[in-house]
């Protein structure tokens, strides 16, 4: 790097050092870890359960990734114009089998990083609850459309993945979508216990419990003809929303929750084609409530406008991940957003 290219770097990151965060530099792709950084970061739940976690017995083990996660938050919130150290976090994740040098996809590391957290805390009751913050409890229903009975099984998942068309989508779409009945006929038929055949029958999803981080995972990769394409088709997304207002038909009989209303705190972006991209952040303070954008080392402030242009088209950058906090009364007055 040239001396004039440090000096404009040093300016830049001192400048948006008084922003209160900090930027991560970009060390063999690791782009896509970043910008989950950079989220993870703005969930302070998450940063606030690992600070509570003791950390006395595992000091020195480099494998561990929620004890460098831990690390990693902590110096993202210190107040230095320099980028946040995260190689050891990095050189982690690589020996848990995320791979530095390699393009990665951001919900699949996410999953990761959550999944490896769960495995090697030892502090299980903190595990669980880093686990229940993103946990979305479902009931899927089974029913024969033959005799009619309806089988039922509930299980979890730590992202909403959304099939998108490839036309103009909106979030309430594809949420209707994801939890409207779907029939399955020929080899998609379901094995019906009562009449002890694969039939024809129907399926569908119910809420059974909803976190206080939603995670939505717009699907934007597609297989076709032996590889993998990008769909850049728009899907725009509202900044606050009440889920039980979006999609009424989503929830289960046995759903008790009262507060369902959301605020976006973090997307992370893509730009570029799937098999050659590059991810970025926009991330709400958790202080001051501004938008910033984060680019690996360069961070600055950004408004929802500028959040509003990530929801896509042709050669432009398209949201992949949403992270939405769930908004409960105990939180006191919340500040008004721009719609």
């Amino acid at each position: 790097m040239s001396a004039g290219l440090c000096r404009l770097f040093f300016k830049l990151a001192v400048s948006d050092s008084h922003s209160g965060m900090r930027g991560l530099s970009n060390y063999c792709l690791s782009c896509c870890v970043n910008t989950l950084l950079q989220s993870f970061s703005a969930t302070w739940e998450l940063a606030d359960l690992l600070d509570r976690w003791e950390t006395a017995g595992v000091q020195a083990d480099s494998h561990n990734v929620p004890l460098q996660l831990k690390k990693v938050l902590v110096a993202m919130r210190s107040d230095l114009p320099q980028p946040a150290p995260h190689l050891d976090f990095l050189h982690c994740l690589h020996r848990n089998r995320v791979p530095l040098c390699t393009q990665h996809d951001a919900d699949e590391v996410f999953l990761s990083i959550l999944n490896l957290i769960q495995q090697q805390m030892d502090d299980q009751t903190l595990a669980l609850e880093i686990q229940n913050l993103y946990k979305i409890s479902v009931e899927t229903l089974v029913q024969c459309l033959d005799c009619s009975s309806v089988q039922t099984q509930t299980s979890y998942q730590l992202s909403l993945p959304l099939h998108i068309k490839e036309d103009d989508n909106s979030l309430e779409d594809c949420m209707t979508s994801f939890f409207e009945h779907q029939e399955l006929r020929g080899i998609n038929c379901c094995f019906c216990a009562q009449c002890g055949i694969k039939t024809p029958s129907k399926q569908c999803v119910k809420l059974l419990s909803l976190p206080r981080i939603l995670c939505v995972h717009l699907k934007r990769f597609r297989n076709s003809r032996g590889g993998t394409r990008k769909l850049d088709c728009t899907v725009t997304f509202p900044e606050t929303f009440d889920f039980s207002e979006t999609v009424k038909e989503a929830f289960s009989a046995d759903f008790a929750q009262n507060d369902c209303k959301y605020t976006l705190h973090a997307v992370v972006v893509h730009s570029g084609y799937a098999m050659f991209g590059h991810y970025t952040a926009y991330v709400r303070h958790r202080m001051n409530q501004r938008w910033y954008y984060a680019d690996d080392s360069h961070v600055k402030q950004a408004s929802w406008e500028e959040v509003k242009r990530t929801y896509g088209g042709y050669y432009r950058d398209t949201a992949y991940m949403l992270m939405y906090r769930r908004v409960s009364k105990e939180d006191g007055p919340q500040p008004e957003f721009s719609s």
